[in-house]
């Protein structure tokens, strides 16, 4: 008996602490799982989800301590009742969760060892049964040092735990078991290999014959039945082969961008589970680290499952140089341990994980692509004056003032923003924006893609075409930007083509269209038609002015190049109303 009473002692101690090690390694995690035990769907206790890590770090430590105590024998009687108090109250929890189906995974091991309801309670069955055998057997347990000694390793292994909880907690989980650990590729764990077993469901279906309620089961087909219908019920009979890596995607508006940042080279990503609850202190690093990436030719994403509208106001309150996709927020709580976090990637490998306290170790090297140029201030404010370059014009291109409204509130604008005169409040912004494009042009030359990145490069170039007569002043600088690949050349050859129709020459590429009166819209007369195409193909075009023409007036609309003296004549017609 003295005999079985140390080997259940040992196996009990041993669990016990390997079981709290894993968790105090991951307290956030066991934090997201104690917070699924809480909800309302499980034991009804919300009040205690914002305590989850705090009561998540104390379950574990007294863990370890309990298991660490009974290992050397002290103060036998207070350790076993703790340790039956608590393996009692964790077999009830297991056994509501096997039985009601509401928790899939207890985390009694974290994602170690990853065990199902019903095997998390024999887990705890088998432990509550060798702790009584203990209670009744306690008399064979004696200390191991003098009580003076066994004091002093339990307070030890307090401080040790506290320690290491608070490590993990400000960098990441010492080991990674999760799917998402370093050198995994995330492509690859979504993949399902061939001949996996697939999820198999039967249907059962209840009637009403003659008075008693009978069941029905098929594969899914109606089953022919003389009697009245009541219900079905769709049971899963088999488990199907569920990959590691699942529920991972990268959105952005109506867009699907997984597969192609799972396909790039090094990807930074930024990942903030909800910014509504995010570390706010943590983004003075991000931003240094985002800017030094993108400087050095890499590519930097966000990642969050917060609403585009508040990751773009997010964006410009800390001033980041990057934009926000969405993610699951279980999925990105699951890919890092901080918020934010950092994660490296290439190709879909994940090279590097960070906690945002560790930003300066992120290891980064010069690429061919680098931009070590960048002035992050001033691609802040070309970033902020293209968006009220457009501000309004999106909502003046709206027929009704229903679709304004709808897209008014997309924009996050107040209803006074898309209402009234939205012509004259777009006027007094472009005057502003042309001041301060002005200054810039004159004093600094034209912010191309070196300066500025892309595609803040054609800010400038927005703010100067809206604003027509200033581009015979600045369309020589543009030019010049533009051989010197700062700025894609098409859009010079669409303001210079706007110069030459509004001084009544004819254009050079054939990207301006103009309506007089009730007359059909046509192109404005282009030099040298015969060669028209191949100057648009040199100029950046991808299209001919032929297929650029239905796509621009209609489908049904040919081409056909007229004179200055044919246009002059539709001219006389009516005066002119609209132009492209």
């Amino acid at each position: 008996m003295k005999v079985l009473t140390h080997i259940a002692r040992f196996i009990v101690g041993a669990l016990f602490i390997f079981s709290g090690f894993i968790k105090l390694n991951d307290p956030l995690g066991f934090s997201y799982k104690l917070q699924e035990y809480f909800s309302a769907e499980v034991l009804g206790l919300e009040f205690l989800s914002p305590y989850a890590l705090l009561i998540a770090i104390i379950l574990v430590i007294v863990e370890i301590l309990l298991g660490i105590a009974l290992l050397i024998g002290h103060r036998k009687k207070i350790t076993l009742w703790l340790l039956l108090l608590m393996i009692a109250f964790f077999t009830f929890l297991t056994f509501y969760s096997a039985y009601f189906n509401k928790v899939t995974d207890c985390g009694c091991f974290g994602d170690a060892i990853p065990l199902v309801p019903w095997e998390s309670f024999i887990k705890d069955v088998i432990l509550l049964v060798l702790i009584l055998f203990l209670m009744i057997n306690q008399k064979h347990i004696n200390p191991l040092f003098a009580k003076l000694s066994n004091i002093i390793l339990i307070f030890i292994s307090f401080i040790a735990c506290m320690t290491f909880g608070y490590y993990v907690l400000m960098h990441l989980p010492w080991l990674d078991f999760r799917a998402y650990k370093e050198g995994s590729n995330i492509a690859e764990g979504m993949t399902i290999p061939e001949g996996a077993p697939e999820a198999v469901f039967e249907y059962q279906w209840k009637f009403n014959v003659n008075g008693e309620e009978k069941i029905i089961t098929t594969s899914g087909g109606y089953p022919q039945v003389d009697g009245e219908y009541i219900s079905y019920e769709v049971v899963q009979t088999q488990e199907g082969y569920e990959p590691p890596v699942h529920d991972f995607t990268i959105e952005r508006g109506d867009k699907d961008y997984t597969t192609t940042f799972l396909e790039k080279e090094n990807v930074i990503a930024i990942v903030a589970y909800n910014l509504a609850n995010t570390e706010r202190e943590g983004y003075y690093a991000i931003k240094q680290l985002s800017e030094d990436a993108i400087r050095k030719g890499y590519t930097v994403i966000g990642l969050s499952s917060s609403a585009q509208l508040e990751t773009e106001k997010f964006v410009n309150d800390f001033k980041l140089p990057f934009d926000f996709y969405y993610t699951d927020e279980t999925t990105l709580k699951t890919i890092v341990r901080a918020s934010p976090g950092i994660v490296s990637l290439d190709k879909g490998t994940i090279v590097q994980k960070l906690h945002y306290n560790d930003a300066e170790e992120l290891r980064l090297k010069e690429l061919p692509t680098a931009q070590p140029h960048l002035d992050f201030t001033l691609k802040h404010e070309l970033d902020s004056i293209a968006v009220l370059d457009q501000k309004y014009r999106r909502l003046m291109h709206l027929s009704t003032p229903e679709e304004r409204a709808l897209e008014g509130k997309k924009m996050g604008l107040e209803p006074v923003d898309y209402e009234g005169n939205l012509w004259k409040r777009q006027v007094a912004l472009d005057s502003s924006n042309l001041t301060r494009i002005r200054h810039l042009l004159d004093t600094q030359g034209y912010p191309g893609k070196s300066l500025v990145g892309k595609p803040t490069n054609t800010a400038a170039w927005y703010v100067i075409q809206h604003n027509p007569e200033y581009i015979e002043q600045y369309l020589p600088l543009l030019k010049d930007a533009a051989h010197k690949e700062e700025l894609p050349y098409r859009l010079v050859a669409m303001m210079e083509d706007r110069y030459l129709m509004n001084k009544g020459e004819m254009q050079l590429y054939g990207t301006q269209a103009v309506s007089y009166g009730d007359n059909p819209s046509f192109i404005w007369p282009v030099k040298d038609p015969e060669n028209l195409n191949n100057r648009r193909k040199e100029a950046g075009f991808t299209r001919s002015i032929e297929e650029y023409t239905r796509d621009l007036l209609g489908e049904d609309v040919i081409y056909t190049p007229i004179t200055l003296e044919e246009a002059e004549k539709r001219k006389k017609a009516s005066l002119p109303y609209n132009y492209n």
